[in-house]
């Protein structure tokens, strides 16, 4: 009989289940668990997002704007030179554009001699004045010596000293010298009424003076507005419009001018998204040209009005098939620029983020 080894008498294992069934029936029990948890996490985060996000409105219907200028006059006239080029930046008081100034200075050349003329015929009626007032007197005079020659004769004729044609004379000539005197008076009162009144009035008080100096006044600003300047810190565009020699109308555009300095953010949210949005709520947005990059700003309007309330042709909704469609109010966004920002054209596409600074509760939900 052989002897047994160590290999011979080791024991069995022994097989079970109960391990395996044991792990389906934790699962069963944990798989609940880590559901109902899931749904729970899910709703305080949405919760707790919903909480927070009521302190922000978030518009992507936004853009830059910028004080635009379409450069005219308002006097006619060949355009002697030009002075900038397309996107040229101009300073405030630069010189954009000449008209040929030769038509404006002899219009101003001739209103200047018109006011020296009416200056010294100014001067004259007041002379004249002076010189009537010396020919009343004189007439005044005349009018005296024929009363006495009248009032003598009047007495010579009765007792026969002088014939009745004599008297008659006498009487016919005090009559018209006193006629004389009275048609100088009113002379010297109309030339008294074009002095205004004052037979020493000063010259550059009188109307006819004034109405000269209108004259060159507007002479000269027409002059002055054949030399065209910015108005404000700007980019010059569409230049090639004009050239050199070309005729340039009263109050057609030459080119346009669009600002550097004067630039803000239109945003237009839905009028439901504006409930606590108001002037001075601080604001953040970024422009698709420069991903990356964060602006800052300040509410500084809400327009009184939807954007559809000035259109051409407004909606009509009084008809029996009426939809109602959610308004978009426009917004007003101040930029606060900083050195060393990119430029901001006009147009560029923006979001904006306002602060309303409004905490939710969930007492909101209650109705």
């Amino acid at each position: 009989m052989s002897q047994a080894t160590a290999a011979d008498i080791r024991p069995t294992p022994r097989v079970t289940t109960a391990t395996p069934l044991r792990r389906r029936v934790r699962l069963r029990l944990v798989r609940p668990l880590l559901m109902l948890g899931g749904i729970a996490a899910v709703i305080v985060g949405a919760g707790y997002y919903w909480l927070i996000s009521g302190n922000i409105v978030s518009i992507d219907n936004a853009y830059v704007r910028a004080g635009k200028l379409s450069v005219a006059t308002d006097v006619s006239g060949i355009v002697q030179d030009v002075a900038v080029k397309e996107g040229d930046h101009v300073r405030r008081g630069a010189v954009l554009f000449r008209l040929d100034p030769r038509q404006f200075q002899i219009a101003l050349d001739g209103a200047r001699a018109n006011l020296a003329q009416v200056g010294l015929q100014m001067d004259a009626a007041k002379l004249d004045y002076q010189r009537m007032l010396r020919d009343i007197d004189a007439k005044q005079a005349q009018v005296q010596s024929d009363q006495a020659s009248y009032e003598r004769f009047a007495n010579l004729v009765k007792g026969g000293g002088v014939t009745r044609a004599e008297y008659d004379d006498a009487r016919f000539r005090l009559a018209a010298d006193q006629a004389a005197v009275q048609g100088l008076k009113v002379e010297a009162q109309v030339q008294l009424a074009r002095l205004g009144g004052d037979p020493n009035i000063d010259v550059t008080r009188t109307p006819e003076y004034l109405k000269a100096q209108a004259q060159v006044d507007e002479a000269q600003r027409q002059l002055d507005h054949t030399v065209v300047r910015a108005p404000f810190d700007a980019i010059a565009t569409q230049v090639d419009q004009i050239q050199p020699g070309t005729y340039l109308a009263a109050s057609v555009a030459a080119f346009g001018l669009v600002s550097t300095e004067h630039v803000w953010i239109e945003a237009n949210p839905k009028e439901t998204d504006l409930t606590y949005v108001k002037p001075g709520d601080p604001v953040q947005f970024t422009v698709d040209t420069y991903p990356g990059r964060t602006w800052r700003g300040t509410v500084e309007s809400i327009a009184p009005n939807s954007g559809s309330e000035f259109s051409i042709l407004p909606a009509q909704n009084a008809s029996g098939n009426w939809v109602k469609v959610v308004q978009r109010i426009p917004v007003r966004v101040r930029v606060d620029r900083q050195s060393g920002d990119p430029e901001l054209r006009a147009g560029m596409s923006v979001i904006v983020d306002i602060a309303t600074g409004h905490v939710r509760h969930f007492s909101d939900l209650i109705p």
